[in-house]
């Protein structure tokens, strides 16, 4: 299978971070993939994903938000966040402009991801894809960080884990709701907020993994579609 790619993306303020293009041979949609905020990129779930996508013809374009490429463990501010997104979608969109194109991420990234398409929508983008959406602190239940979802107009799909303790069940099943038709949640049985399965379960984290990969791909193909 290809490799990935290794860019450098040039942000507003002047400074640059890193990314990983992995376009594989026919490639029928694109997916600019965000980290969560606790690991970057090259993250074993990252690199996992972004694998078993590149097998189902996706594409992807994983970027560094700039406190991770400094080594910092403190987030940025969201509108640091929101001008990475933002160069990093029309990067995408500029090396593989013939693909149709869709944001999101891990966890933080794709809550970043959503921030900015609600507050500008992102260029050419089709929809928004999250992985482990991260609803609301582990602890606190609440939907306040799914208010903005509400000024986003593209499709949305949720990939969640029926464990998450950042996404109570019954919340995200209601903020769903509200959405409408545009938005749609796969659940992943027994997955917490990494997508980690028990053995119990009967199946393995790589068994997740593709199982991700593979809902993913068919929205893309559809959402590309209309």
């Amino acid at each position: 299978m290809d490799e990935p790619e290794s860019l450098s993306i040039a942000l507003p303020d002047g400074t640059k971070v890193s990314a990983l293009l992995r376009v594989p041979e026919g490639a029928r949609a694109l997916y600019v993939f965000a980290h969560g905020a606790g690991a970057g990129m090259q993250h074993a779930g990252m690199s996992s994903l972004a694998d078993a996508l590149a097998a189902a013809n996706v594409a992807t374009l994983r970027y560094q938000f700039p406190y991770m490429e400094r080594g910092s463990r403190r987030v940025d501010s969201p509108a640091v966040a929101h001008a990475a997104v933002q160069a990093a979608v029309a990067e995408a969109r500029r090396r593989l402009p013939a693909l149709p194109l869709f944001a999101g991420g891990r966890s933080y990234g794709g809550r970043m991801t959503s921030q900015a398409q609600a507050i500008s929508p992102l260029d050419g983008v089709r929809g928004l894809a999250f992985v482990a959406f991260p609803l609301h602190p582990a602890g606190a239940p609440g939907v306040e960080r799914a208010r903005h979802l509400a000024d986003v107009t593209v499709p949305l799909l949720f990939l969640q884990g029926t464990r998450d303790k950042l996404a109570e069940l019954h919340l995200l099943r209601s903020v769903v709701e509200t959405l409408g038709p545009r938005a749609a949640l796969h659940l992943v049985d027994d997955a917490d907020h990494s997508l980690h399965v028990r053995a119990s379960s009967g199946r393995t984290d790589a068994e997740v993994v593709l199982e991700l990969a593979r809902t993913m791909a068919a929205w893309f193909f559809a959402e590309g579609l209309r």
